[in-house]
This record gives C-alpha cells, sequence and structure tokens, in this order.
C-alpha cells in the first residue's frame, strides 16, 4: 500500500484531486481511499487530503501519518506546516516550485524530488492558479502509480479538457532528481 499526503490551501483542489486519483485507481482494478482533513475551511487555508492506493483491501480509514510520497500544491505552505512531519523512508516529494530541483532542500527520508512549476502552467493553461491538475500530472510521471489516461479522464469530467491539458503539461515538464542519500 502507498500513502499519499496532499497539502494545499483552500481554493486549489487539494481534496478534489485525491479524489480524481482514486478513482483513477480504482478504474485500473486497484483499492483506493481518500480522506480531506480541513482546519480553517476559507480560501488559502491550509488543507491536507489523503490518499492511500493498493492492490490490496485497504482497512485504515485516517489520516496519513507516514507517507510515501508527498504532493506539494503550493511551496509557501511549508512555511506554515512541517510536510515532513512523519515521512517514511525512501519517500517521493512532488513540488511545485519554480526553482530546480537540485535547489530544493529535503531530509534524508526523501530520495525523490520531483518539480514542476505547476503555478505558471496552471496560469497559462486554464488561467488561473489551481495548480491541482498539473502537479497530479507531476505525481503520476514522477510515481507510475496510476496511468495517466485513466487520471485524465476523471480531470476531464470533473473539470474539462482544460484540466486534462494542464495534467499532460505537468507529466511533461515535471523534473524528477533521484538523490543518492537524503538531501541534494
Amino acid at each position: 500500500m502507498k500513502e499519499i499526503r496532499i497539502h494545499g490551501r483552500g481554493g486549489m483542489g487539494s481534496v478534489k484531486a485525491a479524489e480524481a486519483l482514486v478513482y483513477a485507481a480504482v478504474m485500473e482494478g486497484k483499492y483506493g481511499n481518500s480522506i480531506p482533513f480541513f482546519g480553517f475551511e476559507r480560501q488559502g487555508a491550509p488543507v491536507t487530503a489523503f490518499v492511500r492506493i493498493s492492490e490490496e483491501p485497504i482497512r485504515p480509514k485516517n489520516r496519513v501519518y507516514h507517507p510515501d510520497i508527498l504532493i506539494v500544491l503550493d511551496s509557501t505552505i511549508m512555511n506554515a506546516v512541517n510536510v515532513f512531519d512523519g515521512v517514511k523512508e525512501s519517500s517521493v516529494l512532488v513540488l511545485n516550485s519554480s526553482h530546480p530541483a537540485a535547489e530544493i532542500e529535503v531530509p534524508a527520508q526523501i530520495k525523490t524530488v520531483a518539480v514542476a512549476d505547476a503555478t505558471a502552467i496552471a496560469q497559462e493553461v486554464i488561467g488561473k492558479p489551481i495548480t491541482n491538475t498539473v502537479m497530479l500530472g507531476a505525481f503520476l510521471k514522477a510515481t507510475g502509480l496510476v496511468s495517466l489516461t485513466e487520471v485524465g479522464k476523471k480531470v476531464a469530467e470533473l473539470w474539462g479538457e482544460k484540466n486534462r491539458e494542464a495534467l499532460q503539461r505537468g507529466y511533461d515538464a515535471v523534473e524528477i532528481k533521484e538523490l543518492v542519500s537524503g538531501g541534494v
């Protein structure tokens, strides 16, 4: 089972991204669940969504405390929340940032850093800084956990073809860096 924690802000689509990911996994014959967590329910407030994907039935229905994969929809959230809290050894960080992967400082538990400038892509493709679909594309390329085709179908159903294009752009634009021993 892979456990994923998505960090974003209200209005960025963290919860819907989790739902699209689980839906696509289930369509591929896997098991999945997603659980949202809201602090203050307002636009811009920190939001966390939790996802589990497995080949076997999933029993836990609680938050993900020890993620294998972190998806950060807005890098500024890292100033307000410790996104690395409880992260497992050999984890993957998928980060929205305009900085190259080589400049991202991460704890030793992170094995792979995947970076995409999702804000710029979202502005260009959909005209708003809503980064969820771009970051889903980056996540798919970095992990291979769910197919781009299945996620693309759900993204188009939920948000339309421009968001499917944003998903593809995130997939194509992500820079993936494997780390030797934590840190870049």
